[in-house]
């Protein structure tokens, strides 16, 4: 029988996220943020006004899918929709200051969590494991 080296990462990253999942829900209640909310505002926060195509590919979400979470953003002013000037079918997505107050105040709160828990690991360890996860993650 062969021996097993160590448990897949799925298995070892699957819960931790549960657990950052977990943690993270209260938090995004606090801020009347969905989780799909908290992903439209940081990426429209990080980066340049755009489509909700390209939105939704660059969060990795169905773009018929985001529509209902475009929809509850918008009606609670954290974001605004206008049509493209070139192609009035599109249309330009953009974070608004108070939409980005709200992503920085979740951020801050989910990430003072991270903070406690990577706190666990040795200075060497939580540089090395958040380094690992950025290169990971691209």
């Amino acid at each position: 029988m062969a021996e097993r080296k160590r448990p897949d990462l799925a298995a070892m990253l699957g819960g931790l996220m549960r657990r950052l999942m977990a943690a993270e829900a209260p938090i995004l209640d606090e801020h009347g943020l969905s989780m799909w909310g908290y992903v439209v505002l940081s990426a429209l926060d990080d980066g340049p006004v755009r489509t909700q195509a390209a939105l939704a590919r660059a969060i990795g979400a169905d773009k018929t899918r985001i529509i209902g979470t475009l929809d509850k953003l918008q009606d609670d002013g954290l974001i605004s929709r206008d049509p493209d000037p070139a192609d009035r079918r599109v249309r330009l997505l953009a974070i608004t200051d108070e939409g980005r107050a709200r992503r920085r105040a979740t951020q801050d709160r989910i990430q003072a969590y991270e903070d406690e828990l990577l706190a666990r690991l040795p200075e060497g360890d939580r540089a090395a494991f958040l380094r690992a996860a950025r290169a990971l993650a691209e």
